[in-house]
């Protein structure tokens, strides 16, 4: 396993908060907390006593819709041109944070050429496990945004799409002069679907925050028009919040419409770490 082979500084104990270091396949504080690397090569480490449900994070059916609209490359342009603003910024150590079954870490790989050590982070543990198997040269854990079990200022790169944060923990584990990449809706974000489901959709508000600490330095927005299938878009729909008003008619409305453009709208934040 890759894992194996890295020099072993990154993790803390979620208990003590000491450091873990790998002795054959687990990791050990010197508290003697132990934490086995999973079959799959990932690292588990979100204790039972953090948890607010058996199985936090986004259930299998909200994975397996994710799954397909993403491979699907609807979401292509925007992973690519998040990807490009990776590369011009040659980090080594890039965290992805909430980083589900790894789409986004997958196209880092794919379109940065430098060397990196890519690392992700989610609190369900479905996503990690399937994120780890499909790229074995990374390293994925289960986590908590809340409690992030990194080392202080350990990354040169955080990326952060659509996932909630912490934002002590972010100035936290970033170095200085490191770097944050935020991806937000922007106004017309699925405004389509918006519609079916609210009978007077009101645009996003842009989102401009940055944490305390950190500095924009740059601004990206990406809006392009896609037509998924019916299934697709039910698949799309459940990725977004506004999932949890659209009941069975609604789902059904959607459905049954032949031909649907639906607009994409994204709002690429890059900012720089410059206090601590």
């Amino acid at each position: 396993m890759h894992q194996l082979h890295q020099p072993i500084s990154c993790y803390v104990c979620p208990l003590c908060a000491t450091s873990l270091q790998l002795i054959q396949k687990s990791y050990v504080c010197e508290n003697n907390h132990h934490f086995d690397l999973a079959k799959e090569g990932y690292l588990n480490l979100l204790p039972v006593q953090h948890k607010r449900s058996v199985e936090p994070g986004d259930n299998k059916q909200m994975m397996q819709a994710r799954r397909e609209f993403l491979e699907a490359g609807y979401y292509e342009p925007m992973a690519k041109a998040l990807a490009m603003m990776v590369n011009i910024n040659q980090p080594k150590h890039l965290l992805d944070l909430g980083c589900g079954e790894g789409y986004y870490s997958r196209m880092i790989e794919a379109h940065c050429p430098n060397t990196m050590m890519l690392h992700g982070v989610d609190i369900a543990k479905f996503a990690i496990a399937a994120a780890a198997k499909k790229q074995p040269h990374a390293r994925f854990i289960v986590a908590s945004s809340n409690r992030l079990p990194y080392t202080d200022q350990y990354f040169d790169f955080v990326l952060r799409v659509f996932a909630p944060s912490n934002e002590h923990e972010l100035g936290r584990i970033v170095k200085p002069s490191g770097f944050l990449l935020t991806v937000t809706p922007g106004p017309r974000h699925l405004w389509q679907l918006k519609e079916f489901i609210y009978a007077d959709a009101k645009e996003h508000a842009l989102e401009n925050w940055v944490p305390q600490g950190f500095d924009r330095i740059d601004t990206q927005r990406i809006s392009y028009k896609i037509a998924p299938n019916p299934q697709q878009r039910i698949a799309l729909l459940q990725m977004t919040p506004f999932a949890w008003r659209a009941n069975e008619s609604v789902q059904q409305a959607i459905k049954d419409v032949a031909e649907l453009e639906i607009e994409t709208d994204f709002i690429l934040t890059l900012a720089i770490k410059t206090a601590d």
